[in-house]
């Protein structure tokens, strides 16, 4: 492929028909950045929004890598390949056409962060490093800086957007919280965002969410400290529909901190270690030395991560130590590749071991599932256009149905960038903006609301510890009916004070971001209690049969507001 023709590549479709169009893109993850400079170049009126600074996202954090299936792939690996892995880690949920979408698409936009200065780490012979991680059947993993891939991207997107702002084709508005869609006839026509501690608007002919996840929601996360669920409750008060909430993945590797840092306000910046240790052989043991992992599913420690994370627990629980943490032994890596790899593959890794502490060529690493990526959100088609017409959504923040029940290793970063891509594609083409297409599949909804539901005794005054805490407790990586029904009873307890549903008519940054936290719980419970069974990410260890569901499960009050309303319904269609 030549240079020009990667270049090609990384041009949205219809960038020649624009027309000044004005685009304000809300997050500066991967698909914020991404979009806002493709937006740019092809002549729209950029606006990018910022609730902190321009590396504040999950992309800077994220280690792993990117998959993609290139030109010249690993020997045998095939996008056929890639398609089957990621539905079958999704676990016969994903929507196959946007699947076929991701995985064909891939290598364009792989061109497209080349082209904005992005370097992925090559072999001794000059070729892309390709790295397997679990439930990939091939190398297919780009990596930049070792186990630095979020942060190199981010990075050069960054730079890239700096350099657009100075020479006048991107405003960048940093620290701009945006607090609600403005409507009119119908359709998302600007933002209200708090700036300088004054709530100012602005109007758009399209706005893009692109804000990322909602880790925040519980004890122990591997998301950043930005991660408040605030696109969905953007979008879900302005009338959007939303999806799969009940599937919030659990990265099964995350590195125990102390209960001190633990019970921090802060929830400051636990460590996530990747997922590609395990693809270069590390093992998982238990406090008693005992490799667990082949007992519970044939492929061990590359299984899928849901799979991984339940295994954990399972395993935790059985041994009668269901809060407790488990060991990542990576010492087999070191003993087989050779003293000093570690560090040359995984120095991010190395380094904030070892700042804790822990020497990892010689110590166990303890370990612990962590709220890492929701496979839910708000409900788009195949272009990012959501229910709404004028509203757009990609990365985190958005459901294509592309992850299914469970997202595969490194596939988030991508989905970010190809649909962030074409989300733009859409603004820009002269086709009518902001329709919805229906996919070619069918959103499961939870039922309606049924009986109302008895108060929870002690939830206790609300604060976001609390939250966190109930969150974990009862809507973690194992769930039962009681224990979904005990959190919705408590979750509305504290809705009757804090009104989750509507914006707080309030300036405190905090405030906002603790509605938009009570009202995506409120949520993803909801979901959880609609679905029955078991599938991926969502384990009711209940074992509650599928036809267990005419009358059982009781929904409390606020679902029956929601219900209720316009956009509630939306839910439930």
């Amino acid at each position: 492929m030549t240079r020009e023709s990667e270049a090609r590549m990384a041009q949205p479709n219809g960038s020649d028909v624009s027309g000044g169009r004005r685009l304000i893109v809300v997050g500066s993850g991967i698909a914020g950045l991404y979009a806002a400079l493709l937006a740019s170049e092809a002549g729209a009126d950029v606006v990018l929004l910022t609730k902190g600074a321009l590396a504040d996202s999950n992309t800077y954090y994220a280690q792993g890598g990117i998959s993609a299936v290139l030109d010249e792939p690993a020997p045998g690996d095939t996008v056929a390949a890639h398609i089957a892995d990621t539905l079958k880690a999704g676990g016969g949920h994903c929507n196959p056409d946007a699947v076929q979408v991701l995985c064909s698409e891939a290598r364009r936009d792989i061109a497209g962060l080349e082209r904005f200065g992005v370097r992925f780490d090559v072999d001794d012979d000059g070729d892309p490093a390709l790295g397997l991680e679990a439930a990939h059947s091939a190398p297919r993993i780009l990596h930049a800086g070792g186990d630095a891939t979020g942060a190199g991207i981010a990075n050069a997107l960054i730079c890239a957007v700096l350099a657009a702002q100075a020479s006048g084709t991107i405003r960048l508005l940093g620290h701009a919280r945006t607090t609600a869609l403005i409507q009119s006839d119908g359709r998302v026509t600007g933002v209200e965002y708090l700036h300088d501690g004054q709530l100012k608007s602005m109007h758009a002919d399209a706005v893009l969410l692109a804000t990322g996840g909602a880790g925040q929601l519980f004890a122990q996360t591997t998301n950043p400290s930005v991660a408040t669920a605030d696109g969905l409750a953007l979008a879900w008060r302005a009338g959007a529909a939303v999806a799969d909430l009940e599937f919030f993945q659990f990265h099964p590797t995350c590195m125990v901190r102390t209960a001190e840092a633990a019970e921090s306000e802060g929830n400051q910046d636990p460590l996530l270690i990747s997922e590609a240790v395990r693809g270069e052989g590390a093992i998982l043991v238990d406090a008693r030395g005992h490799r667990f992992m082949p007992g519970y599913h044939a492929d061990a420690e590359l299984a899928p991560r849901d799979v991984v994370s339940r295994c954990i627990a399972l395993h935790l629980a059985a041994l009668g130590d269901p809060n407790g943490h488990v060991y990542l032994d990576a010492r087999v890596i070191e003993d087989a590749r050779g003293a000093g790899f570690l560090a040359r593959r995984f120095p991010t890794i190395t380094r904030r071991t070892g700042e804790a502490g822990v020497d990892w060529t010689k110590d166990l690493v303890p370990v612990a599932p962590a709220a890492h990526y929701w496979m839910g959100g708000v409900s788009t088609d195949l272009h990012g256009r959501t229910t709404v017409p004028g509203l757009y959504a990609a990365g985190e923040v958005a459901c294509t149905g592309v992850q299914g029940a469970n997202r595969l290793a490194s596939n988030s970063l991508l989905e970010g960038l190809v649909f962030g891509r074409r989300a733009v594609e859409s603004v820009l083409s002269d086709s009518p903006a902001g329709r919805f297409t229906k996919p070619g599949w069918e959103f499961d909804r939870t039922p309606g609301p049924g009986p109302r539901e008895t108060a929870f005794a002690g939830p206790g005054e609300f604060s976001r510890s609390a939250l966190r805490r109930l969150m974990t407790a009862k809507v973690g990586v194992l769930r039962t009916g009681t224990q979904l029904r005990e959190a919705g009873a408590a979750l509305a307890a504290w809705a009757a004070g804090v009104r989750p549903e509507s914006v707080p008519e309030v300036e405190d940054p905090r405030e906002h971001e603790d509605a938009n936290l009570l009202l995506a719980a409120q949520l993803l419970v909801h979901a959880a209690r609609g679905r029955h069974t078991s599938l991926g990410a969502h384990y009711r260890g209940d074992g509650v049969p599928e036809a267990h569901t005419a009358g059982a499960v009781a929904v409390e009050n606020i679902d029956t507001q929601y219900t209720m309303s316009r956009k509630a319904s939306l839910v439930h269609d």
